[in-house]
């Protein structure tokens, strides 16, 4: 089973963990990758991701997250089924690199998408196309 972890995932073993909700979502993120390194789920990953992550000014973060690339076993880049699907998935309150990000993981065939961004686990029930967890 394919995987998506979006840039917010990717950061949270980084944010400031005296918070139990921040605590628990890095230990399930630390299991995940873990299960990944084994072969247990592999790892989709996009464009996006790049660019986001190229945007972190902090550059021992910024190279850790990009090793994950290497791990993943399918990579997109933009297309106008991408656009298309980003535009859906917008036209229901998902914001925009947000949307990128689902619609990248859709395409990649990834069973679930992994976030701990608020705002789009409020919208995942109006998305259909795939698992947001």
């Amino acid at each position: 089973m394919r995987l998506y972890l979006d840039n917010c995932c990717f950061n949270r073993p980084f944010d400031d963990q005296s918070l139990l909700t921040i605590r628990l979502e890095t230990e399930a993120k630390l299991h995940i990758q873990d299960a990944i390194r084994a072969g247990r789920y592999t790892l989709g990953w996009s464009y996006i991701l790049d660019y986001e992550n190229a945007a972190n000014p902090l550059e021992e973060r910024r190279a850790e997250i990009q090793r994950w690339e290497e791990i993943a076993d399918a990579y997109v880049t933009e297309t106008a089924d991408i656009l298309a699907l980003m535009r859906e998935f917008v036209s229901v309150g998902i914001k925009p690199l947000d949307a990128l990000h689902v619609a990248c993981a859709k395409t990649l065939d990834c069973r679930c998408f992994l976030t701990v961004d608020k705002g789009i686990l409020k919208k995942a029930e109006a998305i259909t196309q795939i698992q947001i967890l």
